[in-house]
């Protein structure tokens, strides 16, 4: 296992080395931890999970036009040239195309363990202080305002509509990123996300406050 793994990480390593911020190999050691610290009060086939953690954004969607087909297709095909047998290459695959928050807007036919443990551990670094660095980085990199108030916060209905949308930075902490503590599946992801909540209320309210110049 150790040395799939390693050839694992090297690949990701190569492949997003010039990713933007928030989803680049910093983003996915950060969740290969968070995965490993949830395998310790859960049960579950830890190849499988460390293994969609670290594949888990080799080509994700918001930078190749919308095709939620890319990543687990590039994911499986390297996963084939380790010789890994196919049923953890169909399994990681599957976590990867299903963990996303846009995917639980629509008809999600999977599910597992492994999932609910790699979906925690990415969910973990979307908020607190890291969620609201990488909300910014993206938001920067899409050329995104900041925030207007005259753009109200929606609520999506399905993932088309979310995929599409260009909103300000702040909004996609209503839209989204405030949305995550209550849908953990773990324990230990759950109590982690309690305090990270907390933070991002901070921030939105230093925000407001000082948009509004009463700081």
């Amino acid at each position: 296992m150790n040395n799939i793994i390693e050839r694992t990480v090297a690949f990701v390593q190569d492949r997003l080395k010039f990713a933007e911020a928030g989803h680049d190999w910093s983003h996915i050691q950060r969740v290969w931890n968070n995965t490993k610290l949830i395998l310790e009060d859960e049960e579950a086939d830890v190849m499988v999970c460390e293994l969609a953690a670290l594949l888990h954004d080799i080509a994700d969607s918001k930078f190749h036009d919308g095709d939620e087909t890319i990543g687990p297709r590039v994911a499986g095909e390297f996963l084939a040239s380790l010789e890994i047998s196919p049923e953890i290459i169909d399994h990681v695959k599957k976590i990867i195309f299903n963990m996303s928050f846009k995917a639980s807007l629509g008809e999600v036919s999977f599910h597992s363990k492994e999932m609910e443990i790699v979906q925690d551990a990415d969910r973990l670094d979307a908020i607190g202080a890291i969620g609201i660095a990488r909300a910014f980085s993206f938001g920067g990199n899409k050329g995104r305002e900041m925030y207007n108030p005259n753009i109200p916060v929606q609520e999506y209905k399905d993932k088309e509509a979310y995929k599409h949308s260009e909103a300000p930075t702040i909004n996609h902490f209503y839209e989204k990123l405030l949305l995550l503590k209550d849908k953990m599946n773990t324990q230990a992801a759950k109590r982690i996300a309690e305090h990270r909540h907390r933070y991002m209320l901070e921030f939105l309210d230093e925000f407001m406050a000082e948009w509004n110049g009463k700081k």
